[in-house]
Parts: structure tokens; C-alpha cells; sequence
């Protein structure tokens, strides 16, 4: 039987939501390696709008998380609010800003951030039935300021100031090379840095799919 692992999505577009780059990467390893995918993402306003081509805010502009979501998901997605969770496998979570911006405010508010009630509870859900959870990019953020208590083990890049910011959220930063992917399996996170290096996208795809290997090896 296949294996049915949530990715769950954060808007559409790097600096305001879901990393497209990261997003397909894990949809097309996880479609490779056999899985079936649900994609969820919280029926929330956008923390901002954000124009990618002239680089700024775009003022006056609101966007819902789940709206946008749906144009990477082609429109096949739910609201992480109802996500059935005996039904799910694992979970797989891209980076992007708005993993940062909507999921949880840590872009923002850095350790003193606040976090999504859904996406919150949808974590706390999955992880206390022990389901595998990955993380790409920024999104180790997500983890660390809903399981932080934990103290789990993640990784987040090589900038000092963020794997601190990290840490004081209760997590263990792990720096390691953009191609690899860290697996905790006291906690069954994997995560990998993705994009918070200034990498080549073929080496961003490296690390994501040993994430999702080793996301799907916990189940």
C-alpha cells in the first residue's frame, strides 16, 4: 500500500510563501519513491503581500494562505484545519518565507515568534502519534517553536544569527552541507537546509530528496 504523506504549503512564492523550487522538488521525490501526497495549508490571511519582481511589499494587497497554495497544489488541497490525520503517514513541510511569515511568525518575531493554532495542533497531532515530519529551508522553525519543548534536532542553514534564534526556541541547531538531510530519530524530524544556502538547485534537490527518503524510511 502506498504511503499518504501530507506537504503541507505556506502560500506561493519565496518571500511571502511556499518556495516553489522546494515545493515541487518534494512533490516529485515523494511521487518517485512512491508515495500519495495531500496538500494542506492553513486557511489563513498572508502575513504580507510581497511583489518578487520589484523585490518590495506590495501595499494595500491581501492573499490567503490556502488560495495560494492551491496554485501549486492545482488546486487539489485542503485546509490543514481538517486534515485526517489517521489517514496520513507523515508529513512534509518546504520552506519559503511564508513558513516564516504564516505558519509561524519567527521571520518576524524571531525566537520570540508565534505559530499558526492549526498548523500547531496539526503538528503536536502528528508527532505525538509518531508520525515522521520533514522540514526544508526555514521551515525548522515551525518545528522548533511547536515541539521546542522537546528539544529536537534540526537544522536551519549556517547563519549564526538564525540557528540562535533556533536554539533559543528550545531546538538543537545541526549545521551541515546543503546535499545532506539530518534525521532525528528520537523525534522522527528530518530536516534539511534547502535554500537557506546560496546554492545550485541541483544541489538543493540532493538534500531534499535523502529528506524524503529518510522521512519515508521512519514510517
Amino acid at each position: 500500500m502506498k504511503k499518504r504523506i501530507a506537504v503541507v504549503l505556506s502560500g506561493c512564492g519565496v518571500f511571502d510563501g511556499t518556495e516553489i523550487r522546494e515545493a515541487v522538488l518534494t512533490l516529485l521525490y515523494l511521487d518517485q519513491h512512491g508515495a500519495e501526497t495531500v496538500c494542506l495549508a492553513p486557511n489563513i490571511p498572508q502575513l504580507h503581500v510581497f511583489d518578487h519582481l520589484k523585490g518590495a511589499v506590495a501595499s494595500g494587497e491581501s492573499r490567503n494562505v490556502l488560495v495560494e497554495s492551491a496554485r501549486i497544489a492545482r488546486g487539489e488541497i485542503e485546509d490543514i484545519a481538517n486534515a485526517e490525520l489517521d489517514s496520513l503517514d507523515a508529513a512534509i513541510f518546504p520552506g519559503g518565507f511564508g513558513a516564516a511569515k504564516n505558519l509561524c511568525t519567527f521571520a518576524v518575531d524571531g525566537p520570540e515568534a508565534s505559530i499558526d493554532p492549526t498548523t500547531d495542533a496539526f503538528v503536536k497531532r502528528m508527532h505525538a502519534a509518531g508520525k515522521p515530519l520533514g522540514f526544508a529551508c526555514i521551515a525548522p522553525a515551525v518545528a522548533a517553536k511547536s515541539l521546542g519543548h522537546e528539544q529536537p534536532e534540526l537544522t536551519i542553514g549556517i547563519d549564526a544569527d538564525t540557528a540562535s534564534a533556533l536554539e533559543k526556541m528550545g531546538a538543537r541547531h545541526i549545521e551541515l552541507p546543503v546535499t545532506e538531510a539530518h534525521v532525528d530519530r528520537k523525534h522522527k524530524i528530518v530536516s534539511t537546509p534547502a535554500y537557506m544556502y546560496e546554492a545550485p538547485l541541483a544541489e538543493i534537490a540532493r538534500g531534499i530528496e535523502k529528506m524524503i527518503k529518510e522521512v519515508i524510511d521512519l514510517i
